[in-house]
């Protein structure tokens, strides 16, 4: 992991690899343990295995993880046409990660991003996935509902997209950005006030570690796939998702409202719906304890 800012075994102890696909973009991705059931951590938009350690701790010696970079971002290539970071060609990715593996059925967990391209693989490769677990995340079209806590605002996305497209475009602009997300101060602060408030002294250097991954070399990338995620939804499929399925939300998750999270409860029959009223987007990290447990008790069950 280029720039380290947060320090894990998990980070020593998993075995890197990576698989040529199409023989012109290589996936970089990640292996812990050697468990006869497969977990896949399914990351967010910057998130990367140093943000699931809760669920690395509880997990690693009774299954065999599997997580990746997204392609365009991190350690994966990127591809030569920019419409192929759709979430359709990160399905397609994991399902060669998987035949690589010789994995045949998998429980995937995702956060955030890995949210819709959890449901995705879901409802293309039903016989693929066993169970799910929806984590901060949202069916899809993500932007139109970002930083809009209670309600939707139209045309909001539109504003975003432009927004997007103008620092793409000028790479002073993305420069400034960059510069500013960057300050160590800025970091420092932020870390430290959710440390203080959620009392779990790992939050300051994961949001070290997300900082510099996201504010980094993918960044143009990452703005892309945020343009990606707002055109993709699966809300007409969600009645056809027949895997039992976890879902997890923060009230105060003002990247992915929880009002999602309550509709694709009730569109994804028999869900199991999880809320914490003070979690935010980083809720993993926040309930290290109380969420890996909630997992356990559904993966067993």
């Amino acid at each position: 992991m280029n720039d380290r800012v947060y320090h894990s075994k998990w980070l020593d102890l998993a075995k890197e690899k990576n698989l040529s696909i199409d023989n012109d973009l290589t996936i970089f991705y990640q292996v812990i343990g050697d468990g006869a059931e497969t977990l896949v951590l399914v990351n967010g938009l910057g998130g990367r295995l140093y943000s699931w350690e809760p669920i690395l701790d509880v997990f690693a010696d009774r299954y065999k993880i599997i997580t990746w970079d997204y392609r365009g971002i991190f350690n994966s290539g990127s591809p030569q046409r920019m419409r192929e970071l759709s979430i359709p060609h990160h399905v397609q990715d994991l399902k060669s990660i998987l035949a690589a593996e010789s994995v045949k059925e998998a429980t995937l967990i995702g956060w955030s991003m890995g949210v819709q391209v959890s449901l995705e693989m879901a409802a293309l490769y039903p016989e693929i996935v066993s169970k799910l677990v929806l984590i901060n995340g949202t069916y899809g079209q993500a932007l139109s509902a970002a930083f809009q806590p209670l309600f939707r605002i139209s045309g909001l996305n539109r504003f975003f997209n432009f927004f997007i497209d103008t620092l793409r475009g000028r790479d002073e602009y993305m420069d400034a950005v960059v510069k500013l997300m960057n300050t160590p101060i800025l970091i420092k602060l932020m870390g430290r006030l959710m440390s203080v408030a959620r009392e779990n002294p790992k939050i300051p250097d994961a949001i070290g570690q997300y900082a510099a991954d996201v504010f980094g070399p993918s960044f143009p990338n990452y703005l892309r796939l945020f343009q990606e995620l707002d055109s993709h939804s699966v809300y007409h499929l969600l009645p056809e998702i027949k895997q039992p399925t976890l879902i997890i939300s923060g009230g105060l998750d003002v990247m992915t409202p929880p009002y999602q999270s309550y509709e694709m409860a009730a569109k994804i029959r028999g869900s199991q719906h999880e809320h914490f009223p003070l979690g935010t987007h980083f809720a993993l990290l926040e309930y290290p304890e109380k969420i890996p447990q909630l997992i356990k008790d559904f993966l067993l069950t």
